[in-house]
């Protein structure tokens, strides 16, 4: 799962699937495309809105996205296009281009939508952040 800062996006997204699936299923992690927040916990505001739901994302520590990623993950689901271009644009090959997915056409492929960025918006736009994740997660847990 990656976005821009790995603290807000992200770390719902890895949360949500990861309470959808047996932890012998998939190994998932997060990520962003920038370092700003490397180290820090998720924003308190995305904190909040997993817990409401019954998932607990306080152990999650941003970091930055790295090559090493397209080796680690089968699949990388990006949650907007500038993240997009930018993940693509680190790749080294067909294999690691062919991994880097929109997690919205989960829900409506082919349509290359973005998760919207909640980090400047109020906690409704964390919440509108988390139904849409959670959709989109369930369809990805029920592939797997």
């Amino acid at each position: 799962m990656v976005c821009l800062g790995n603290i807000c996006r992200s770390p719902l997204a890895k949360g949500i699937l990861q309470s959808k699936l047996n932890s012998n299923i998939a190994i998932i992690d997060s990520a962003g495309t920038a370092s700003y927040h490397t180290g820090n916990l998720p924003d308190i505001r995305s904190i909040k809105v997993a817990s409401k739901n019954l998932i607990d994302i306080s152990n999650q520590r941003a970091r930055k996205f790295i090559i090493k990623d397209f080796d680690n993950f089968d699949v990388i689901f990006v949650m907007d296009e500038e993240n997009y271009i930018n993940i693509r644009s680190l790749s080294r090959n067909q294999s690691d281009l062919s991994k880097v997915k929109m997690i919205l056409n989960e829900i409506n492929p082919n349509l290359n939508e973005s998760v919207p960025d909640p980090y400047y918006g109020g906690d409704q736009g964390f919440e509108n952040v988390f139904k849409i994740l959670d959709e989109a997660c369930t369809i990805i847990a029920q592939k797997l």
